[in-house]
């Protein structure tokens, strides 16, 4: 592989673990949105 081929397969994957992130965040916020409401 050459180093540029690494250099975008290890930015493909530093994007990937951002939205994965995101997404990860997103769903605890809600989980904790229902839980507030629901207890309220």
């Amino acid at each position: 592989m050459t180093p540029e081929e690494q250099t975008e397969v290890r930015r493909r994957q530093k994007s990937r673990n951002w939205a994965l992130g995101g997404v990860l965040l997103f769903m605890v916020v809600l989980f904790y949105a229902i839980t507030i409401v629901r207890m309220g």
